[in-house]
């Protein structure tokens, strides 16, 4: 399972149904990182010191800093969506999938985006996952 750390703007909700499907999240309010407006590249850095991925709602920063090259433990912008549950079952069905079937069997270095999107001949929106390269 990944372990994930949780910076200060993401719902506790989600946190919540990770941890219930067995993932490790360690939160910034978690880890007294909360309330501080601490910038988003010292929250990728105590990831990266804490070998955790990141797990944000904060897409264009941490897009930046993956293209940017720093090497890390692997990055998760979901979508600002209040089907939080949704969101996790997406994610939990990825990783496992990606995370089960891949030989490294890392997020490192990887950046992955929970978006929602209306299938082909359907009027309901489901969750879907990209993968940025850098």
């Amino acid at each position: 399972m990944a372990r994930l750390y949780s910076n200060e703007n993401f719902p506790l909700d989600i946190v919540q149904e990770l941890r219930q499907l067995g993932y490790d999240v360690l939160t910034s309010y978690d880890a007294g990182q909360a309330n501080q407006g601490i910038p988003d590249d010292e929250v990728l850095a105590f990831a990266i010191q804490h070998e955790r991925a990141v797990i944000t709602l904060n897409r264009d920063d941490f897009i930046e800093l993956h293209r940017s090259g720093i090497p890390h433990h692997g990055i998760i912008i979901c979508k600002t969506d209040r089907d939080y549950s949704g969101q996790a079952q997406a994610l939990h069905s990825y990783l496992q999938e990606e995370l089960n079937n891949n030989p490294v069997g890392t997020l490192r270095d990887r950046l992955i985006r929970v978006k929602k999107q209306t299938p082909t001949k359907s009027s309901r929106q489901v969750f879907v996952i990209q993968e940025y390269t850098r």
